[in-house]
């Protein structure tokens, strides 16, 4: 079943989906938001959890750490360690 209704969400950079998802956790803890209504937003929210985590897991593998020599000098780079 696609869902048209988050296809904004792929376009949407790690920031601007972190707002909406903040946004939507104000609004269900707010608790005044109708039943049929959570459940939309709190799809959306798990659609827009999941783009969060995908562009994290691409920055993080883009991530590296410069080499030094022995005298200080950059020799290169080499994934960062996932710690």
């Amino acid at each position: 079943m696609a869902d048209t209704a988050n296809d904004d969400i792929k376009a949407m950079s790690f920031e601007q989906a972190l707002d909406a998802l903040e946004k939507i956790v104000d609004d269900l803890e707010r608790g005044d938001v109708p039943l049929d209504q959570s459940i939309r937003i709190y799809e959306r929210g798990e659609a827009l959890k999941a783009h969060c985590d995908r562009l994290l897991k691409a920055a993080e593998d883009k991530v590296e750490k410069i080499r030094l020599s022995r005298d200080g000098k950059p020799t290169g780079t080499e994934p960062l360690d996932a710690e």
